[in-house]
């Protein structure tokens, strides 16, 4: 008989998880959110806001526990085994681009908050997610959307056995052409995935193929004052030419199987990597002729494997494993640019960073109720950087040991508590652990840390009632050693000071009827750097409050819907925050209905037609006419407006 294994919010993780901070999200839940973007699947990390100051083709802006995380600086993400953070990437440490992942595919994602965890290393502060694809689909899909601004996608995917082997295919087309008044996004992304698993030896294992291609125009950030002064409007551009395309291959093999007394499990992978972007945020503060438009560019190839051993006895179990990675860049690169032609060079740099990790963990039943963890990670760098430069060239290494360790006590079977403790790490861009010269300015810098730590605590409780009606509650605690903040006129992160931050999160999820079901996620986080500074102690695009809500249905008779809230409070843009953002709510809609081999279904994206903002930037910039120093300012991304997407869908 077929195993069927239930993942989801439905999931009870009592007696398993080691905080209250971790969870799994099932295909039914993936499938019935309305997205806007591929990258929105991060949302279903209770507290992640993903949104996004430029086109689509481009990864999201993610803000979680009070970081302004960027592209993904501290939180790590994998794709079966990949990672998917980029270290020392063009436009941004840690760069988490997930448009290459296809969504019918994803057969579960884990998510784990908190640095408390010993199997995941780099850009972990925050957490981690990690999106598994599926070996075989129940089903075969064949969807065709059509929507306003130019929104067409088409997808397909099925599975086959072929003796005792599974072959799974899917291929996604997406254009899209958006609702800005001066730029056509013209997106033209292309997927391609084959997966082939089977039995082999005494385990089993895959083999999965990936190819991802993108090319788009970006709607980039404008100036309030832009829009105030009737030179733009909210939908406009200050410099049409923007834009970028990514082009990104991978291979990986995977074999789990019982080995040594215990089970073995490990993963391979080679992934090749190019991508360009061409970006002007401030206008014409350093040229007033041209402009400021840039061009940042990366050519790379990623080895890495992954391989864990675990034993498990009456009361207790192992895990025992090593990680290692290298980032050969071949050129990583940042070019003044005009309309898309390179003028002269900033820097240029080739790269090779390897990085080792080797790691411990170890669960203890003391007693009937009570069960303990404790880990121990250790972590070593290597950075060599040749640059275009030579002053900036240089060889780095560093280490870093870590301890995670949580105590779990289930007094009933329905509620589990946790005390959690964990060190965690961020590494940063190899270009910066050797710089000695600014390649702007010819000013003498000094070196930032190869390796920033933090270090994180929580408490938390897991009550699980009944079948219908659970819920989640953390108090946290997280410092970092260094934190990263955005820099506009650069374009990427510069290193600045410690961090603290503190927070509250709630989850409560409520399955009223096996047709019916509701969620509430609430999070509240106070975050601040540490010590003084003239400057201020606000931490900019620190979120303070993040709340979303959904609801979700599912007729007898074929009938659907789905709608999903949510919102953000105002939060700082600088360290004095005396300027804030405004805050912003999203409401999305899905209804259809699923006839015996179809599915006719519409998304209302926006529904209320929210004039917020996705994100927002405080920093100088300069339009014709204005002052050589340029203006301080508020810089916005407004929401996409209501749109309609149809799809039709074949199952077969």
């Amino acid at each position: 008989m077929e195993e069927v294994l239930v993942i989801g919010r439905r999931l009870d993780l009592t007696g398993e998880a080691i905080s209250a901070s971790e969870g799994e999200v099932g295909p039914e839940e993936i499938g019935a959110w309305p997205m806007l973007r591929t990258g929105d699947l991060m949302e279903f990390v209770p507290g992640m806001v993903a949104t996004q100051h430029s086109g689509s083709g481009k990864a999201n802006q993610y803000f979680l526990r009070g970081f302004n995380l960027d592209h993904g600086t501290d939180f790590a993400t994998t794709v079966d085994g990949m990672p998917v953070n980029l270290r020392s990437h063009g436009h941004g440490q840690g760069y988490t681009d997930l448009n290459f992942v296809i969504p019918e595919t994803i057969a579960r994602l884990r998510y784990r908050k908190g640095p408390y965890y010993a199997d995941v290393g780099d850009f972990s502060s925050a957490g981690s997610a990690e999106f598994e694809m599926a070996n075989r689909l129940a089903r075969g899909v064949a969807e065709g959307s059509v929507g306003e601004f130019g929104w067409r996608r088409g997808v397909i995917a099925d599975s086959t056995e072929l003796d005792s082997v599974s072959l799974l295919y899917a291929a996604e087309w997406q254009t899209y052409a958006g609702p800005w008044s001066d730029v056509d996004e013209d997106v033209n992304k292309r997927n391609l995935l084959l997966r082939v698993s089977g039995e082999l030896g005494e385990g089993r294992g895959s083999v999965t193929a990936m190819s991802y291609d993108n090319d788009w125009n970006s709607p980039d950030q404008i100036p309030s004052r832009a829009v105030a002064q009737g030179v733009i409007d909210a939908f406009g551009s200050l410099d049409p030419d923007l834009g970028g395309d990514t082009a990104r291959r991978s291979l990986s093999a995977s074999w789990d199987s019982p080995l040594a007394g215990g089970d073995f499990s490990s993963s391979a992978y080679v992934i090749d990597y190019k991508f360009a972007l061409w970006s002007n945020f401030t206008y014409r503060l350093d040229d007033p002729l041209r402009g400021d438009q840039f061009q940042q560019f990366d050519d790379r190839q990623i080895f890495g494997f992954d391989l864990a051993q675990q034993w498990s006895q009456e009361r207790a179990s192992w895990e025992v494993g090593l990680q290692g990675r290298r980032d050969d860049i071949d050129r990583v690169g940042l070019y003044q640019a005009e309309r898309r032609s390179r003028l002269s060079t900033v820097r240029e740099d080739r790269v090779l960073e390897d990085s080792i990790g080797v790691f411990a963990a170890h669960n203890y039943a003391l007693t009937e109720t009570l069960r303990s963890y404790i880990g121990l990670r250790h972590d070593f760098y290597t950075f060599d950087v040749d640059a275009s430069l030579p002053v900036n060239s240089g060889t780095e290494s560093d280490g870093a040991t870590s301890l995670k360790a949580s105590l779990a006590w289930q007094p009933l079977p329905v509620a589990e508590f946790y005390a959690s403790f964990g060190q965690g790490l961020h590494s940063n861009d190899a270009r910066g652990t050797v710089i000695n010269v600014d390649p702007v300015t010819g000013e003498s810098v000094k070196a930032v840390d190869p390796l920033v730590q933090s270090s994180g605590a929580e408490l938390g409780a897991r009550i699980f009632v009944t079948d219908k009606l659970h819920s989640t509650l953390a108090l946290w605690k997280l410092d970092l050693d260094s934190e990263l903040l955005f820099v506009g006129d650069a374009g990427n992160t510069e290193a600045s000071r410690p961090s603290e931050r503190s927070g509250v999160e709630l989850g409560v999820y409520w399955f009223a009827a096996e047709n019916l079901n509701t969620e509430l996620e609430l999070s509240y986080t106070d975050a601040a750097f540490a010590g003084r500074d003239a400057a201020g102690s606000e931490t900019p695009g620190a979120i303070p409050l993040v709340a979303s809500a959904a609801i979700n249905y599912r007729g007898e008779r074929g009938w659907f819907a789905s709608m999903h809230l949510r919102h953000f409070g105002p939060y700082p843009l600088i360290e004095s925050g005396e300027v804030e953002s405004d805050g912003s709510s999203l409401v999305n809609l899905r209804v259809g209905h699923d006839f015996s081999d179809w599915r006719l279904q519409l998304d209302v994206l926006n529904l209320l037609d929210s004039g917020d903002h996705d994100v927002d930037y405080f920093y100088a910039s300069r339009l014709p006419g204005e002052p050589a120093d340029g203006i301080e300012d508020i810089h916005y991304h407004i929401f996409e407006p209501r749109a309609l997407r149809a799809s039709v869908r074949y199952r077969f």
